[in-house]
């Protein structure tokens, strides 16, 4: 029994006197004491050759000793652990935070915002409506009844399991949605996504986002369609620009008119862009068609008013001075980048 104490003293000894400075020399030290063949289970080995009188003592006298060697290691990998975690090599407090990537906003949303904004200026609502869209609300109340040779204009993605359901080829749709509920006058634009049916190029894409405005009420004219869409240009592209309109075809408006502004890319010298003319054109125009306001039960012997409608994504050609509109929808972080300080 004294032996058996002399013994378990050496060992307490042995453990204060070692010094654990990393993880390697704790693993060492739990192997040696702690592990299957360690000291301790080698000590409490010794229980067999205890007279039977003393093995309550020698039994508690092991166990206190193993305690002990649990509870100083656990001393020890805590220590470790605070000298890894304030190496002075591992992190070194007087050099500069890590900075944080910014994000961007779109330009697509740059230039939507803007539009949208420009008209609230003008006492404009903003109004949306669904993607999906029946041939009522896109085509029929547009005054393009079924077999009207115009609908060739727009090739349409038809919902394959309904031909009465397809999606959008204008944002139309709402101002037929928002004349229907009769609440006049009526003065919205309707931004959003249309979807048509064409050749993916530079300039042109099978979906593609649209700004509509309709403005209904008492005595609307053409002077004020037009002083509405001065006011928008010199808004959007400065006093410089150039604007000139061209009488054009559209069937839910009539006299219809296409507005074009001198070409922000080329200056008016000639380009792709512009198809070497100088002049871009940026939206369709014109008085809403009485049969249009028939259609949506208002009478059109009382009231007038004016739409038009123009692509987001050549406003935002102009704007920034972008030459292919795929650009906008291939997600290119080195494209989406220039615009960090747009936020």
């Amino acid at each position: 029994m004294n032996q058996l104490v002399a013994q378990i003293e050496q060992y307490k000894k042995e453990m204060e006197a070692t010094q654990v400075s990393n993880k390697e020399a704790l693993e060492a030290f739990r192997i040696k004491y702690l592990g299957t063949k360690g000291l301790v289970k080698s000590i409490m080995g010794e229980m067999k050759n205890v007279p039977a009188d003393q093995k309550k003592e020698a039994g508690q006298l092991l166990n206190e000793f193993k305690i002990f060697t649990e509870t100083f290691f656990e001393t020890l990998s805590q220590s470790v652990e605070t000298d890894d975690t304030t190496n002075s090599d591992t992190i070194d407090t007087s050099l500069p935070g890590q900075p944080f990537a910014l994000g961007s906003r779109h330009p697509i949303s740059i230039v939507h915002n803007k539009i949208v904004s420009i008209f609230q200026r003008l006492g404009f609502s903003v109004a949306e409506g669904p993607e999906i869209e029946d041939d009522w609300h896109n085509f029929t109340a547009l005054n393009l009844p079924e077999n009207h040779p115009a609908r060739d204009m727009q090739d349409t993605f038809y919902i394959s399991q309904n031909p009465d359901w397809l999606l959008r080829t204008h944002t139309s749709s709402v101002q037929i949605r928002e004349m229907a509920k009769k609440e006049l006058p009526l003065r919205i634009i309707c931004p959003g996504r249309v979807y048509r049916n064409e050749t993916i190029s530079a300039r042109a894409h099978c979906f593609f986002n649209q700004v509509e405005g309709l403005y209904i009420a008492e005595n609307v004219s053409f002077a004020d369609l037009k002083q509405t869409l001065y006011f928008f240009v010199k808004e959007m592209f400065g006093e410089n620009v150039k604007v000139r309109f061209r009488p054009s075809y559209f069937p839910f408006t009539e006299p219809s008119a296409e507005m074009d502004i001198s070409c922000l890319i080329c200056s008016g010298e000639g380009c792709s862009v512009c198809k070497r003319t100088g002049w871009v054109e940026i939206l369709g125009c014109g008085m809403v068609h009485p049969s249009v306001l028939d259609n949506c039960g208002i009478d059109s012997k009382k009231y007038t008013g004016f739409a038009f409608g123009m692509g987001i994504e050549r406003i935002t050609m102009l704007t920034y001075q972008v030459k292919d509109l795929r650009l906008f929808s291939e997600n290119d972080v080195r494209f989406l980048q220039q615009f960090t300080q747009a936020l």
